[in-house]
């Protein structure tokens, strides 16, 4: 056979395999969508199997193509993205299904207030997503110990990472021994396994600040440095990611925050050097790549 026709007949026996069921291909005579009518969520596509598409992922698939035209999509930029809620007003019911979407379409978080870990880490528990919350959050302007606190509390109700807010007026009155102070007794706070992620709030910082603000959060042994809070005047640039890049070098993450919206902007950022994206718009962002041709679920 043809090596077209030998990739559909595997990938029938794979989606069959991961099933557990015999193989039951998809044929003209079995998708309404072959024959030119609409579809009737037949349960054979990977459309309308989010849990086959999650199976085909972990073993090791990081493209997905389907045969009704909703197209090709990277599991890579699902991997990148901390889900998120943060808002005041987040209730009960909106945590959870928070938590079930990330658990459905592999992110590599949720970020929610303190008040919700408990609750996100029992539900995601075994799941391969991490329960990310915020520390010192929105305005950075708690105090070192008070930082330290909320972080200890935090991972012992199960927090796995941690994006606490970097002091914005130290940083501006140049006190930046106590900036790198603040930083550390964060990470200080926290266990080898734990990711803390420093909110640099780049709205409000000019370069030469954004520059020492990422080179304090090195020396102070921070995982990551983090454009915005979401809350401030301005989210996340291209701009800033390159310089935040340019400044820690490959071994820290950079993560892109506040403003992130689509597949284009999170594209965006990976490019300029983010490794991870904070994002409440993210089943936007895996779900459509380009709306007039081939899209599908990263």
């Amino acid at each position: 056979m043809d090596t077209q026709a030998l990739i559909e007949r595997v990938t029938k026996e794979v989606m069959a395999a991961l099933e557990g069921d015999a193989p039951s291909a998809l044929s003209a005579s079995a998708c309404a969508v072959e024959n030119g009518a609409s579809c009737l969520e037949c349960g054979q596509c990977v459309t309308n199997r989010p849990g086959l598409i999650n199976a085909l992922i972990l073993n090791g698939v990081c493209r997905i193509s389907t045969q009704l035209g909703i197209g090709e999509v990277e599991a890579k930029i699902a991997h990148m993205i901390d889900h998120t809620l943060l808002k005041p007003e987040a209730t009960e019911d909106q945590i959870r299904q928070l938590c079930r979407e990330a658990s459905t379409y592999c992110f590599a978080s949720v970020c929610i207030n303190p008040v919700w870990i408990e609750l996100s880490a029992k539900l995601l528990r075994r799941s391969g997503v991490n329960v990310c919350t915020v520390i010192g959050f929105p305005l950075g302007a708690d105090t070192s110990e008070t930082k330290a606190y909320e972080t200890r509390d935090a991972i012992a109700k199960g927090a796995t990472e941690i994006d606490m807010v970097i002091n914005v007026g130290l940083i501006k009155s140049r006190q930046y021994r106590r900036v790198e102070e603040d930083i550390r007794g964060v990470v200080r706070a926290t266990r080898p396994n734990i990711l803390v992620k420093v909110i640099l709030e780049t709205c409000l910082l000019t370069d030469e600040e954004k520059v020492k603000a990422c080179e304090l959060s090195v020396e102070a042994g921070a995982d990551f440095v983090k454009t915005s809070t979401g809350f401030s005047t301005g989210g996340a640039t291209v701009e800033d990611i390159a310089l935040m890049r340019k400044v820690v070098g490959p071994e820290i993450g950079v993560k892109a925050s506040g403003g992130v919206r689509s597949f284009d902007d999170a594209q965006a950022m990976v490019q300029a050097g983010a490794t991870r994206l904070g994002a409440s718009a993210s089943l936007k962002i895996i779900r459509v790549k380009d709306a007039g041709g081939s899209s599908g679920i990263k």
